[in-house]
């Protein structure tokens, strides 16, 4: 009789397990998964290349419905989208689901990076960012950001008859980062990190098959490589806090080590300081440098835009002594400049989507997201929806006229509710700077069409090369 008990006890689970999957079968989304590892990850990053990823997504969308299944860089994976979608990813409770990126964004970033923890510990993390990232203490450094600004006009664009935009804007926004973030100013350090930076960057995105030349690979090995840097400046910093040499607001790595508990102990780890300066690294860099390069192709496009910008900062430059640097009081009069960001946001957002793990089985728009699978959403299917935002393909800054105008969950350029963006002021001051300088200093003329694709972010025909001619001369 026991022998048959125990039997029966082991068969339990087992019979559990197959009702569970037999049931799960019937209920997960319809697609398909395609072949093993690679999924349809190739077609993905071939449409985004191609620029007709929302395509792709609407051609899904009419074959499977709102909610479909299929596997991405590894991962079986659910993609959904809407408002509703929205909001589900970024108020769900973070027992539901959690935060995680592609196995390549995680990898090369490291898993201790904001985008990766959930409850506490991204609570306790997000805490840490956002006491240099408010707008209390970001006060405090428009007039170094200025600087930069200036200095980086004066090297690359002054005297010049064309350039080219989007690298310069990456010069730009990576020098602002280290001078910023890092506290490593101009000079060979700089240098090395920007090397590194750049082939981060290619495999960000990618099938996570670590083998030699691909760019996977290459962006693990310079991913080690700025780790180990990064971890550097970490031991100098807490060396000049230790010593009284440094204000602990001189700079992220500085704020992020004088953060203490009661007991005067770091609240963040070494790998969590490292993974996160990282995650800003890319966040800052790439994102704010797209949208600068994006605000001037359209400022070209739109001529009664461009002039109603020019005026707005003219009106500025006007109250400001020769040499003196903006201020936050400045910023502030900056609206329609800032509504022009956002509209150009809504339009080509550098982030296309991202994506999130189910922490266990959920039921979302009648069928089952298996726990353990992705959830996948894509950014731009509310911000061209025809429903949200009448003739999408206009550009219209007036839509963000009234902030409370815009449905809740449809414009998620920098995400929403309690996952938004901890970098968003960061990225409005850098963006209200740059674009104060650039309109009041010069006009342009675009020396390439409109095209552009995506890898994985928005890079126009060859890098936006334009035609310069300083305003004095005009």
């Amino acid at each position: 009789m026991d022998i048959f008990l125990a039997i029966f006890l082991c068969l339990i689970p087992i019979v559990l397990l197959l009702t569970r999957e037999r049931r799960s079968s019937k209920k997960v989304p319809p697609g398909s998964l395609g072949i093993p590892v690679l999924g349809q990850s190739l077609d993905l990053l071939r449409a985004m290349r191609a620029n007709t990823a929302e395509k792709w997504l609407e051609e899904r969308i009419r074959k499977y419905g709102p909610i479909s299944k299929l596997s991405l860089f590894g991962k079986p994976t659910v993609f959904i989208y809407g408002q509703a979608a929205n909001k589900f990813v970024f108020n769900s409770d973070s027992s539901t689901i959690g935060n995680q990126q592609t196995q390549s964004i995680r990898m090369i970033l490291g898993e201790r990076n904001i985008l990766e923890l959930s409850g506490a510990d991204h609570k306790r993390v997000r805490g840490a960012l956002l006491s240099f990232l408010k707008p209390e203490s970001l006060k405090q450094y428009v007039g170094k950001m200025d600087g930069e600004v200036k200095e980086h006009l004066e090297m690359y664009w002054k005297g010049r008859n064309q350039v080219k935009v989007l690298p310069l804007m990456k010069t730009l926004t990576f020098n602002i980062i280290c001078s910023l973030l890092f506290g490593v100013e101009r000079g060979a350090r700089r240098e090395k990190f920007v090397a590194y930076f750049k082939e981060i960057m290619v495999g960000m995105w990618s099938v996570p098959v670590n083998l030699p030349f691909t760019r996977y690979n290459r962006s693990l090995k310079a991913s080690a490589t700025v780790q180990n840097m990064i971890k550097d400046l970490i031991r100098e910093k807490r060396v000049e806090l230790e010593q009284k040499g440094a204000s602990p607001r001189q700079d992220l790595i500085t704020r992020l080590l004088s953060i203490r508990t009661e007991d005067n102990e770091e609240v963040l780890t070494e790998n969590e300081i490292v993974h996160n300066v990282m995650l800003v690294m890319v966040a800052g860099h790439d994102t704010s440098s797209v949208l600068m390069t994006f605000i001037m192709r359209l400022l070209a496009n739109e001529p009664t835009v461009y002039a109603a910008v020019l005026q707005e900062q003219e009106d500025i430059a006007k109250t400001k002594p020769s040499g003196e640097f903006l201020t936050w009081e400045d910023l502030a009069k900056m609206k329609y400049t800032w509504r022009v960001a956002m509209e150009t946001l809504r339009m080509y957002s550098p982030v296309f989507g991202g994506f999130r793990k189910a922490l266990k089985d959920i039921e979302y728009g009648g069928y089952l997201i298996p726990k353990g699978w992705q959830i996948f959403w894509a950014i731009p299917m509310t911000h061209t929806d025809n429903s949200i935002f009448p003739e999408p393909s206009k550009f219209d800054p007036s839509r963000f006229e009234n902030p409370a105008s815009v449905p809740p969950y449809s414009f998620v350029a920098f995400g929403g509710g309690p996952r938004i963006c901890p970098g968003y002021e960061f990225a409005r001051i850098e963006t209200l700077v740059t674009i104060h300088y650039l309109v009041t200093q010069f006009t342009w003329k675009l020396c390439a069409d409109n095209s552009f694709s995506r890898d994985p972010m928005p890079v126009p025909t060859q890098g936006l090369p334009i035609q310069l001619v300083p305003r004095k001369l005009c």
